[in-house]
């Protein structure tokens, strides 16, 4: 696509994150918050994006779920947006807002090409194992089975790996207010924490993560109704549930109350039992790999967790960690350490300018 640029959208819960490309370079990245931006101002800044460049111009959406059909970027159509419509439902806090932004978009700008560019694909390569639920196989076929999501941050990070940790067994780190772990083997998803919904897995800001399904069944039997306990996992529990006060690790480590700290230890020990298990399914460690807000920027949750594998032979670099360097093993460790900053809006704009090329 010559001379061409691309607008790349990432809505969340409060914000809209665009970054626009020109021949894929980044000129201008920005966060919008949604809470205090009109709609009318939120379409002037598109408008203001398109009239500063020439060529062609193209957007491209993070879809967090993609179901079983979509595994690579997909140029958006009438019949794409009913599809997504129908799995819609399987992550119901992330797909709703991004649906209504791309119908939008296109009634605005008709003309203006849209790609969606899932969450959900990078793990179309996990084995059928690791994808399946003991659940009916009736419902594994109608699509309720283990999905897995930030793909395209593990994308970005497969690329930047170390020759021995993207031929090799590698856990990578994903921690954020969303946090999940990807174990790769040759730089291709073997197994992850998220499964069905975005709300397996890991203890986040303000998600449970993996939970006994009693536990939920009870909170109905009890009186509660559905959207109570949707409420409950998704929006009061993880760090915020555990301490109370706080979903920001920020604020966690500068407190020094006792629930502060059983939000960091239960965050820490949770990752650490997952890494052994990723370990297990890939048969062996070689590398673990930090990344996004907390995975990038929070020395002592990188060394709470690495120090959990000295088992394993990982040797962390104390200075390093510190430093927030990007190698963070020391001298004689077995298993490579590494601290390597995401970028999700990068990938969004070379899937859509391929998804482009091949249309």
């Amino acid at each position: 696509m010559p001379s061409n640029s691309v607008l790349t959208i990432n809505v969340g819960s409060s914000s809209v994150k665009t970054s626009l490309f020109v021949e894929g370079l980044r000129r201008q990245r920005e966060t919008i918050s949604l809470r205090s931006s009109s709609p009318e101002q939120l379409f002037a800044k598109f408008d203001e994006y398109r009239q500063s460049v020439t060529g062609r111009f193209a957007v491209g959406h993070r879809i967090v779920h993609g179901g079983t059909k979509f595994t690579q970027p997909t140029l958006i159509t009438p019949e794409v947006l009913a599809e997504l419509d129908r799995v819609s439902p399987y992550a119901p806090l992330h797909m709703p807002p991004v649906l209504k932004l791309i119908r939008t978009i296109a009634a605005r700008w008709p003309e203006l090409p849209q790609v969606a560019c899932f969450d959900t694909a990078f793990h179309a390569t996990m084995p059928t194992v690791e994808q399946r639920f003991g659940l009916p196989r009736k419902l594994h076929d109608e699509g309720i089975r283990k999905y897995g999501f930030h793909g395209l941050s593990y994308q970005y990070i497969a690329k930047k790996l170390s020759p021995a940790a993207a031929s090799g067994r590698t856990v990578v780190c994903h921690l954020g207010s969303g946090s999940s772990l990807c174990g790769m083997l040759g730089g291709k998803s073997i197994t992850t924490t998220m499964g069905f919904s975005p709300l397996d897995g890991l203890l986040m800001g303000t998600r449970c993560g993996r939970i006994d399904p009693g536990v939920l069944l009870y909170l109905l039997k009890q009186g509660r109704n559905v959207d109570e306990v949707q409420h409950l996992l998704e929006a009061e529990s993880g760090l915020l549930g555990v301490s109370g006060f706080s979903a920001d690790m920020r604020e966690l480590l500068a407190s020094d109350s006792t629930e502060a700290q059983d939000a960091i230890s239960l965050y820490c020990h949770l990752i650490a039992k997952e890494i052994g298990s990723a370990a297990a399914a890939l048969g062996g460690l070689d590398a673990i790999v930090f990344t996004a807000g907390i995975g990038e920027n929070c020395p002592t949750i990188r060394k709470r967790i690495a120090d959990s594998f000295t088992w394993l032979g990982a040797i962390l670099h104390n200075a390093a960690n510190d430093a927030n360097a990007t190698k963070l093993h020391g001298g004689g460790s077995r298993v490579e350490l590494w601290c390597i900053p995401t970028d999700e809006e990068a990938v969004i704009d070379e899937e859509t300018r391929t998804e482009l090329n091949h249309s």
